[in-house]
């Protein structure tokens, strides 16, 4: 049975994006066949597009890695699925079976039920990115009730979920952002910080009276890590998703923890944020919603490395 994909047979620009009949796949064992409604679109697809990211991926394939949709079918094995089962989960970047698409097959224990408040366009921008923001926030940096954090690039994807876990974990957040995002991060509940009129350095070290944040989500990597660490108090910590530069040693001179960031695929995550999403405590931040054959312009917009929130896919 054919169904819809947009596939990549080349790397290279958002014109390497092509929407084509593909053949729908029957989930196997332990799978569950998904009708996708909505897909995100991340930083990290424009660099597999680009073929930086993983440049020994094997072509042709589907990217995408947020899926919100419905279980179609399940695969021999499956029994805490059942078809009709609104959903939601990230697929495995190099599986071929990515969220650009009508139909996908996951694995069924990386996929977990969508909150149940949420429509399927809000959910779609989740579980990449806030998967990341909780795998730092609350697993890795563990922030606690009234300790001080300062976010990187906190109106992004991943950052706009970080602020809000943060804050709703009970912390004071410093955020940096762009002008044009600074009225976001007050309503996220941030103090903004303009990285275009401030040092984010000085801004975290004086309101902390000279003694450095608790902890740190760089978004940034490269050197940007090593100016974390000069922001960061003795024994605090700093998680980055992206790799560091430069001389580390004010990382060991004060005792600090890096932790490196490389988002894992699980059910159990999804269903620990799926509450806050719930209760109200965090939202999605959707820049945009386009259509299935309107990708190439969503990642044009991955391309301008700019912008707060999410460009969301609609597609069923």
């Amino acid at each position: 049975m054919g169904t819809r994909a947009v596939v990549i047979s080349e790397f290279g620009g958002p014109e390497v994006l092509e929407l084509r009949d593909v053949e729908r796949r029957s989930p196997g064992p332990g799978e569950v066949l998904v009708r996708v409604h909505a897909s995100g679109t991340n930083p990290v697809e424009a660099k597999i597009r680009q073929g930086v990211a993983i440049p020994g991926l094997p072509l042709p394939t589907v990217l995408g890695g947020d899926v919100s949709g419905v279980v179609e079918e399940v695969g021999d094995g499956v029994s805490d699925l059942d078809p009709g089962d609104e959903v939601y989960y990230t697929p495995e970047l190099t599986s071929g079976s990515g969220s650009y698409a009508e139909y996908a097959v996951a694995s069924a224990a990386i996929v977990a039920p969508k909150p149940a408040n949420l429509s399927h366009v809000e959910a779609a921008a989740i579980p990449l990115a806030g998967g990341t923001a909780w795998e730092a926030i609350v697993r890795r940096l563990a922030v606690r009730p009234g300790e001080t954090v300062l976010v990187h690039a906190g109106a992004g994807g991943v950052g706009s979920f970080a602020v809000q876990f943060a804050v709703a974990a009970g912390a004071r957040v410093l955020a940096t952002a762009g002008p044009d995002n600074q009225g976001l991060l007050r309503e996220l509940g941030a103090v903004p910080i303009d990285y275009t009129r401030a040092d984010p350095v000085e801004v975290a070290l004086e309101h902390t009276d000279g003694g450095g944040v608790d902890a740190v989500l760089d978004l940034l990597g490269g050197e940007n890590v090593v100016a974390s660490a000069t922001a960061t108090r003795p024994f605090g910590r700093i998680a980055t998703v992206l790799a560091p530069s430069g001389e580390l040693a004010p990382l060991y001179q004060r005792n600090q923890t890096l932790h490196g960031i490389m988002l894992t695929r699980e059910r159990e995550r999804l269903t620990e944020m799926a509450p806050l999403f719930e209760r109200g405590k965090v939202r999605s931040i959707v820049a945009d919603v386009l259509p299935l054959d309107d990708v190439r312009r969503a990642h044009e917009r991955l391309d301008s490395g700019h912008g707060a929130g999410k460009t969301i896919l609609r597609i069923g």
